[in-house]
């Protein structure tokens, strides 16, 4: 009878035990999480050095810090994300790295009016992400826009006046939704970027490019009202202003 006894209880607390045990499953997502709390304190600090709030660039200040500029690009080309890690921290990531990797465009390139006086500048393979290259182009059509997410379109910069500005703030995997969110209101409540009133609305070409993207869920002036001040209607007349490619440099 205690024999029986003493078996059962052993069996009860075995249980017991292992219902307490992580699973594998469970341990692999914690140290993916773990791992993918990447730093990207260096991409802050220089933003907050070169950047205005309008988002221009002092790229002479910048070029004196090219080697820190370096360094983290470095550290992003090691630390490429795997399809396992969590969606704003990829995001964070590949908006950083695109952001960065144009600035270091321009900064090879200096002294220079406009990114589309560099020879192929979209089209080069000059990404450094992991043992291979990838171009600017890639980044953005092959990755950031299979990522579900358009409102990368207000945050990724092209190094003109027309693109959506260079935040001076770093993108991370806790400030992400925040950011985007603000920059999409920013960007199309932007007299600069876009004139909407009820009638007309003369729109940023990124609308024009890049619309199938903005209408997955509907149409364009139902993107547009979700952020819009100036509410749009199914009779206000859409246009598309003239695009900037001046370098967006502090003068």
């Amino acid at each position: 009878m205690h024999i029986k006894l003493s078996i059962i209880l052993i069996l009860l607390l075995t249980k017991s035990v292992i219902s307490f045990v992580p699973t594998p499953s469970s341990n692999e997502n914690f140290a993916i999480d773990m791992v993918w709390q990447l730093d990207h304190s260096k991409w802050d600090i220089l933003l907050k050095k070169h950047v205005d709030n309008t988002g221009n660039v002092d790229y002479k200040g910048f070029a004196r810090d090219i080697d820190a500029l370096q360094d983290y690009l470095d550290y992003l080309a090691k630390n490429s994300p795997t399809d396992k890690a969590p969606k704003p921290e990829k995001l964070a990531y590949y908006i950083n790295f695109y952001n960065a990797a144009t600035v270091k465009l321009i900064l090879d390139n200096y002294p220079t009016k406009s990114i589309k006086d560099i020879k192929n500048p979209w089209g080069k393979d000059i990404v450094q992400m992991g043992s291979s290259k990838i171009s600017l182009g890639d980044l953005e059509h092959k990755i950031l826009r299979k990522m579900d997410e358009p409102r990368i379109h207000f945050v990724i910069n092209c190094a003109s006046y027309s693109c959506p500005k260079l935040l001076n703030t770093a993108f991370t995997a806790a400030n992400l939704e925040k950011l985007l969110e603000q920059t999409a209101i920013d960007f199309i409540n932007d007299p600069k970027r876009n004139v909407l009133t009820k009638e007309k609305a003369s729109l940023s070409e990124i609308f024009n490019w890049y619309k199938k993207d903005f209408t997955q869920n509907g149409s364009l002036i139902n993107y547009l009202n979700k952020y819009a001040f100036q509410k749009l209607t199914s009779d206000t007349k859409i246009s598309y202003l003239n695009y900037n490619w001046g370098l967006n440099e502090i003068e």
